[in-house]
């Protein structure tokens, strides 16, 4: 993501922002269509290339044809992200941590940003845990903010809001609330429970 602080000031868990040579699209996942709605996850795409883009993938040179021509005119990343109300990016995780809940493909990430995207929500992390019947459901760890108190009623909140954003299938089968998640060295959310 492009970011230089004499351009933009610096915003915790922000990425950056886009700058005058390149246009960052975020655009819903399968549907190709902008949002422009803050905070509402989608992939995060390129719509046009910066000057050092790369031409080839070392190996698989028909990789970014692929990666260009998925959806037409923009460079898929492969991640997932949500822009707030000042344009800055947050990318919440990759496009290919996907869940098969019975038959349907989820991505872990979108399930991650519909929960995250609700104020009471600090942090979250979703797993596929398997199920005899539907293959995989999903489990949802949530961190709540600072004044939020866990309770079945904040648990039928937050799986109504994953209803609302992402349809019946995302809704998390168990969700558990935690008070902070597992983290790598470089900080980023271990989701290996």
């Amino acid at each position: 993501m492009p970011w230089n602080p004499c351009y933009y000031p610096c915003k915790a868990r922000a990425c950056g922002s886009g700058f005058a040579r390149c246009r960052i699209g975020h655009r819903r996942s399968g549907k190709g269509q902008p949002i422009t709605e803050p905070n509402k996850g989608g992939l995060l795409v390129i719509t046009r290339p910066f000057p050092h883009f790369y031409r080839t993938v070392f190996g698989d040179p028909e990789r970014q044809a692929k990666d260009w021509n998925a959806v037409p005119g923009v460079y898929l990343t492969g991640d997932v992200a949500l822009r707030d109300a000042d344009g800055y990016y947050m990318v919440v995780g990759r496009a290919d941590d996907v869940l098969n809940v019975a038959g349907h493909r989820i991505g872990s990430a979108e399930v991650e940003s519909a929960l995250v995207s609700n104020s009471a929500v600090a942090e979250a992390a979703v797993i596929g845990k398997p199920d005899e019947l539907r293959g995989e459901i999903i489990k949802a760890f949530v961190t709540l903010r600072m004044g939020q108190v866990p309770s079945e009623e904040m648990e039928a909140a937050l799986k109504l809001h994953v209803r609302g954003e992402l349809g019946p299938i995302a809704v998390p089968a168990e969700l558990e609330f935690m008070p902070t998640l597992p983290k790598t060295r470089s900080g980023k959310i271990c989701a290996a429970f």
